[in-house]
C-alpha cells in the first residue's frame, strides 16, 4: 500500500493546492509548499491515488482515478480558505488544468509548472519521444510490464540537488523522491489526459502563470507555447533559463516561488494579465529579471 505522504501547511484564508508528477510524490513541491506558506498562504501538497507505494499500487490506478483524488483534495482545502489556487508539476499542471475545467467557480487561478503535453525535450531518448503511441498500443497487450527509465539529467541542472533526488529515487521509499521508471500502461494514462485537457483548452477561462524552463530536458517550450496559445482566459509566461525540467526544486526555485505569489496576488487585486493569444517570444518578457 503506498505511504500517506501529503501534508497541509496552515496559514491565511487564500489557499494553494500543490499536484506533483507521475510517478512523483508531495516532497518534490516542497519548496514551493513552504515559500508559499511563508508568505500567507494554506498549502496542500496532496498525493495522487495509487502514487509513493509499489509500480503495483500505480498500475491499479488511471488518469481519471488521479483526477478524483485533486477534486478530493481541493474540497478538503476548500472548506478551510476563501480564495482556491492550485498549482502542478508536469502531469500535475494537466491535472490542475482539468479541475479548471471541471470546476470552474471553485478555482481562481493556475501554475501550472512545466506542464507536460509529450514527453519531447532535449535528454528524452528517442524510443522515449514516442510514448505518446503508448493509448494506442497498450490496449494491444504490447508492453504491460515495461517501463522507460528516469535518465540524466533527471529533470534538474542544480547538481547538488540532482544527486540527492536520485539517490532516494533508486533507493527503496518510493514516497521521497517517486519512482524511477514511468510504467508504459501509466503513461499511456497520461496521455490520454493530455488529449483529454488540450482538447479543451479553449474552455478554461481561469487565469495561469505558466512556468516552463527554457531547456526543459523532459517537456520542450513547445507544451508552454500549447498552453499560452490555446487558453481562453488570461495567462502569464515565467521562462527559466537556469532551471530544467523539475522547476519546483532546481536552482530557480525561488523565482517560482516570487512568480506564483506575485501572480497570485495580482489575481486576487484583480489586475488583468496578458493574454494567452500574444506571441510566446513576447511573453517571455514576463519572467525577466
Amino acid at each position: 500500500m503506498p505511504k500517506q505522504v501529503d501534508y497541509l501547511l496552515p496559514g491565511g484564508r487564500h489557499g494553494v493546492l500543490l499536484i506533483h508528477g507521475l510517478t512523483g510524490t508531495p516532497a518534490e513541491m516542497r519548496f514551493v509548499a513552504k515559500g508559499l506558506n511563508r508568505r500567507g498562504y494554506t498549502v496542500y501538497a496532496m498525493q495522487l491515488a495509487g502514487h509513493c507505494g509499489s509500480v503495483e499500487d500505480l498500475l491499479a490506478t488511471g488518469w481519471r482515478d488521479w483526477a478524483a483524488s485533486v477534486r478530493e483534495a481541493a474540497a478538503k482545502l476548500g472548506a478551510q480558505v476563501d480564495k482556491l489556487f492550485l498549482g502542478g508539476l508536469s502531469m500535475g499542471a494537466l491535472l490542475a488544468l482539468n479541475y479548471a475545467l471541471e470546476q470552474p467557480d471553485s478555482v481562481h487561478g493556475l501554475a501550472l509548472y512545466g506542464t507536460t503535453f509529450r514527453y519531447d525535450g532535449w535528454a528524452v531518448p528517442a524510443i522515449a519521444k514516442l510514448s505518446f503511441l503508448l493509448p494506442w498500443v497498450v490496449p494491444l497487450g504490447i508492453g504491460r510490464k515495461r517501463s522507460f527509465t528516469e535518465v540524466f539529467p533527471y529533470g534538474l541542472r542544480d547538481e547538488r540537488m540532482r544527486n540527492r533526488i536520485v539517490g532516494a529515487m533508486f533507493g527503496e521509499d518510493s514516497s521521497a523522491a517517486g519512482l524511477p521508471g514511468n510504467p508504459w500502461p501509466s503513461l499511456a494514462e497520461l496521455y490520454r489526459l493530455a488529449r483529454h485537457v488540450r482538447a479543451r483548452l479553449p474552455q478554461i477561462h481561469t487565469p495561469a502563470l505558466v512556468v516552463h524552463a527554457t531547456e526543459d530536458d523532459v517537456a520542450s517550450l513547445r507544451n508552454a507555447r500549447v498552453v499560452m496559445d490555446h487558453l481562453a482566459g488570461p495567462s502569464e509566461l515565467l521562462e527559466l533559463p537556469e532551471s530544467y525540467h523539475m522547476v519546483t526544486l532546481d536552482g530557480e526555485r525561488e523565482r517560482v516561488i516570487e512568480g506564483s505569489a506575485g501572480f497570485f496576488q495580482r489575481v486576487l487585486r484583480g489586475e488583468s494579465t496578458q493574454h494567452a493569444g500574444m506571441p510566446l517570444q513576447h511573453l517571455r518578457a514576463v519572467g525577466a529579471d
